[in-house]
């Protein structure tokens, strides 16, 4: 019974084809196109005004060379939002449950960033490795733990959005097997259940949004301190 809750996470081939690639390559066709025409559907005016706000807030503490990954970066959150909210679905995979495809979204990111203040600001960059006013003898202690923790942030990123989006589907799973078997039992204890379960569902909506904000708006603040 322990296990049979960790079977949603497990990747799963339908006729030799992985799930994990047609979780990752569907939600595109959710998207709507814009069309060349002066009036676009309510959709399509939404989707517009909801990128422009995230890059205008997103942007706006980071100089203009940053602001060639406002694309990247719209269309990261916008997929990853996607990704979230899919899951939540009855009979889905969520893709963004797996540690690997996470780190696969975050090193290279987060290498991008690293490789950028390394090119364009060497001093800046290695400015960060020392605080102003160390003395002497911490100096080497404080350069070991700087870059201990300038490499921890892409598994930072990865696990952070995996746990939590993890534990989420755990506790929905969890209280809505209790909720259907209290049902024949204590059918008043399996209301309160199912009330809890509703509840848990709209925070998880927001969870999922949230956590996909807070990847992207973490990948802007290594972005700006290199550029």
């Amino acid at each position: 019974m322990t296990l049979s809750f960790f079977d949603q996470f497990s990747l799963t081939t339908f006729m030799g084809i992985p799930l994990i690639a047609l979780a990752l390559t569907l939600p595109w066709i959710l998207f709507p196109t814009p069309q060349n025409r002066c009036l676009n559907n309510r959709l399509s005016t939404l989707q517009a005004w909801f990128i422009r706000q995230f890059t205008h807030q997103l942007f706006l503490p980071i100089n203009q060379g940053g602001h060639k990954w406002a694309l990247l970066l719209a269309s990261l959150l916008i997929f990853l939002i996607t990704l979230n909210l899919l899951g939540m679905l009855p009979y889905t995979f969520t893709p963004t449950t797996q540690l690997s495809m996470n780190m696969g979204l975050a090193i290279p990111l987060w290498l991008a960033t690293v490789l950028i203040g390394a090119r364009y600001q060497p001093n800046h960059t290695l400015a960060h490795l020392l605080p102003v006013g160390t003395p002497g003898l911490l100096i080497p202690i404080l350069i070991m733990i700087e870059t201990i923790s300038l490499f921890i942030r892409p598994i930072a990123l990865g696990i952070r959005l995996t746990a939590n989006l993890t534990a989420g589907h755990l506790l929905i799973q969890l209280i809505s097997t209790a909720a259907f078997h209290l049902l024949f039992i204590m059918p008043s204890v399996s209301l309160l259940t199912t009330t809890l379960l509703l509840l848990l569902t709209i925070l998880e909506l927001a969870v999922a949004i949230i956590q996909a904000y807070v990847f992207v708006l973490l990948v802007s603040l290594y972005l700006q301190e290199s550029v």
